[in-house]
């Protein structure tokens, strides 16, 4: 009975700590491939602090910047600015979770 008892308070407490992560999801890019400016989207569960990360197909950050991200729908402009053209790598990242994805600048 004491492991039954147990085993569901354990249950408990790991859903409700999974339960309060916060999600990042959706991320995508538009439009892609794109000359000087695109739009990144993403949505959050909650308010929370992200990176932007920006690399080239080499895997050297050529931009990095820092956003508060809010609960919903995020959406980032991005500008080509000096980047050559070809295939980089972008991705989105809190203090525990990273999605990466590409886009191409013609």
């Amino acid at each position: 009975m004491i492991k039954k008892v147990l085993f569901i308070l354990f249950l408990m407490l790991y859903f409700e700590g999974f339960s309060q992560e916060i999600l990042i999801i959706n991320l995508s890019t538009a439009p892609n491939p794109f000359v000087n400016e695109t739009k990144i989207t993403f949505n959050t569960s909650e308010e929370t602090s992200v990176i932007l990360r920006v690399r080239n197909i080499l895997g050297k950050t050529v931009f990095q910047k820092e956003y508060t991200a809010k609960n919903g729908v995020n959406t980032i402009p991005f500008y080509k600015n000096n980047l050559a053209t070809g295939i980089y790598l972008y991705s989105i990242q809190n203090n525990k979770i990273l999605i990466s994805k590409r886009f191409v600048i013609q």
